[in-house]
């Protein structure tokens, strides 16, 4: 049996790293067993820390704000995940915009909360909530140099319903990435 390891980065409340731990850790496919070797966080006291030990795997923490420049903090990341071996990063809510140095040496994929190419970076959910288009969605890419710019993977959309709150938008955005962000890695890895 196949073995695909990858690694999981993430900065907050770890709802997308608990879905990929649940749908894929030390699971069985058809043509390969994926493992999760590493999980690393950015910022040392946030929820999904205690997600990723409940899962008997216990989170790097690499404090951005201890590093003097971006790109020392991604030769910390590259040699970390290097280290253990994954062959496929994921990033699961991971709030950092990576550098060239990362790019270029780690194979990783991004979620994005938008139907990409539209509406990039942080504020994503609420531009696609507050424009005039009828659908919405999320995005799986590769990770480049360009912000939320890499090769797109995989796309999800809804139909925006008039009356719909933010609040309700929201969570319709996130219970889509918790259905394909797993699926899209399991796709990638679970190949002949």
């Amino acid at each position: 049996m196949v073995i695909k390891k990858i690694a999981i980065l993430f900065s907050g409340e770890g709802s997308n790293l608990e879905k990929l731990l649940t749908s894929l850790h030390n699971k069985v496919f058809e043509h390969c067993k994926i493992e999760v070797v590493t999980t690393i966080c950015n910022r040392p006291n946030v929820a999904g820390i205690e997600k990723s030990r409940a899962y008997g795997i216990e989170p790097l923490i690499i404090d951005h704000t201890l590093f003097k420049s971006r790109e020392a903090f991604d030769e910390a990341l590259v040699e970390a995940i290097v280290k253990s071996g994954a062959e496929l990063t994921v990033l699961a809510g991971f709030m950092r915009f990576l550098t060239p140095y990362f790019t270029k040496q780690v194979k990783a994929i991004n979620l994005h909360p938008s139907l990409l190419p539209l509406f990039k970076g942080g504020s994503a959910i609420k531009e696609s909530f507050n424009s005039p288009m009828k659908v919405a969605g999320i995005s799986v890419h590769y990770v480049s140099e360009e912000l939320d710019g890499g090769e797109i993977i995989a796309q999800r959309c809804f139909e925006k319903i008039e009356e719909m709150s933010f609040e309700d938008f929201e969570a319709k955005i996130h219970a889509l990435e918790h259905e394909l962000l797993p699926e899209t890695v399991k796709n990638l890895l679970n190949r002949n």
